[in-house]
C-alpha cells in the first residue's frame, strides 16, 4: 500500500514537473520568435470585427483594390510587400491580415470558410465602403468566390493566384482530422506540437519545397517574417492550424464558380503542383475565366517574381 502511494506521489510530481517544463519551453519560444519584430509597422489601422481586431494597411488613391493573402498559419499581408507601393500609384490599396494570421487577433475558435466569407464581405462594406477589385492568393480565393456569389454587389474584378484545388476543397472533417484538431488544441502539449510544426527550420523548408520555384531565391528576412507570423499571439495560431488540418476551412465552390458573372483572371506558378489540372477545372466550370501560367514561379510569385505579377495586374485592372 505504501509503495503504491509512493508511486502515485512520484508520478504526480513528475507530471507536474513535465507540465512546468513544457510551459517554460512554450513561453521561451513564444518570446524569442517575435524578437526581430519584422511585422511591426507604424500604420496601426484595425477593423473591429465581431471575432477580433483585423490589422490592415491602406495606401494610395484611386479605385479600391483589396489584397488577400493565402490562408496559412504563417501567412500575413507581408506576402504583398513588393506590390503595395507600386499598386498604390493607381489604386487605394487595402492589405489585411486575415483573422488567425499575422498581426490580427487569433481567437480560440474553429476557423471555417464561412467565417472568412463574412470577414471579407464585412471588411468591404464597413472599411472600403464600396465595391472593390480583389486579388486573392491560394486558399483565400475560395472565400472570395463564395463571398462574391452571396454578395455580388461588393465585388468587381477578381484575380486569383494559385487557387486551391477543387478536390481539396471538397474534403470535409472526418474522425481522423477531428482527432488531430483536438490534439493540436490541447493546452500544453498542443502548443508544443504547434511550435514544433512551425519551427524556423520547418518554415525554411516551406520556402524551399513549396513556396519558391528557385530555392536559391529564399530571403532570410522573408523566412523570419513568416516564422514570426506563425508565433505572434502566444501560440494561438494553433487554432487556425487545427482548423486547416481538420478540413474545417474547406467548402465546395463548384456552384459559386458557375454562378458568378465577374471578370476573373487566374495566375498560376508554372511549377505549382497540379496547377494545370486546377486551372482546367476552374475554366471548365466557368469558361469566361482567363488563365495564365507564370514561368519560373511556384506558390508565391508575388514574392518571387513580383514584376511579372505586377505586369499582369496592370493589364487586368
Amino acid at each position: 500500500m505504501k509503495n503504491s502511494k509512493k508511486k502515485i506521489v512520484t508520478l504526480s510530481i513528475l507530471t507536474t514537473l513535465s507540465g512546468v517544463a513544457i510551459y517554460a519551453i512554450n513561453r521561451l519560444i513564444s518570446a524569442t520568435s517575435v524578437m526581430k519584430d519584422i511585422l511591426h509597422t507604424e500604420e496601426k489601422q484595425s477593423y473591429d470585427w465581431q471575432f477580433g481586431k483585423i490589422f490592415y494597411t491602406k495606401k494610395g488613391t484611386g479605385k479600391p483594390l483589396l489584397l488577400i493573402h493565402d490562408l496559412h498559419y504563417s501567412s500575413s499581408s507581408y506576402e504583398w510587400k513588393h506590390m503595395l507601393d507600386t499598386l498604390a500609384k493607381d489604386h487605394t490599396v487595402y492589405a489585411l491580415d486575415l483573422i488567425g494570421c499575422g498581426r490580427s487577433d487569433k481567437p480560440n475558435i474553429t476557423y471555417t470558410n464561412f467565417l472568412y466569407v463574412q470577414l471579407i464581405t464585412g471588411f468591404i462594406k464597413n472599411v472600403i465602403g464600396c465595391p472593390a477589385d480583389i486579388i486573392a492568393s491560394g486558399l483565400s480565393g475560395s472565400f472570395v468566390i463564395t463571398a462574391c456569389n452571396t454578395n455580388p454587389e461588393c465585388f468587381k474584378k477578381i484575380m486569383l493566384i494559385n487557387p486551391e484545388d477543387l478536390a481539396k476543397l471538397n474534403q470535409i472533417p472526418n474522425k481522423k482530422s477531428k482527432f488531430v484538431k483536438c490534439m493540436i488544441e490541447l493546452p500544453l502539449i498542443g502548443t508544443l506540437l504547434y511550435y514544433m510544426v512551425t519551427s524556423h527550420s520547418n518554415t525554411e523548408l516551406l520556402f524551399t519545397e513549396k513556396f519558391l520555384y528557385n530555392p536559391f531565391h529564399e530571403n532570410h528576412r522573408d523566412i523570419d517574417a513568416y516564422y514570426e507570423g506563425a508565433h505572434r499571439g502566444n501560440g494561438n495560431g494553433k487554432y487556425l492550424l487545427s482548423s486547416l488540418v481538420g478540413n474545417y476551412v474547406n467548402l465546395n465552390i463548384t456552384h459559386a464558380l458557375k454562378s458568378i458573372n465577374n471578370s476573373i483572371y487566374i495566375i498560376g506558378g508554372a511549377l505549382e503542383d497540379g496547377i494545370q489540372e486546377t486551372l482546367a477545372l476552374y475554366t471548365a466550370l466557368n469558361p469566361s475565366i482567363e488563365t495564365e501560367l507564370l514561368p519560373k514561379a511556384k506558390h508565391l510569385p508575388q514574392l518571387e517574381t513580383p514584376v511579372a505579377v505586377l505586369e499582369r495586374i496592370k493589364i487586368f485592372f
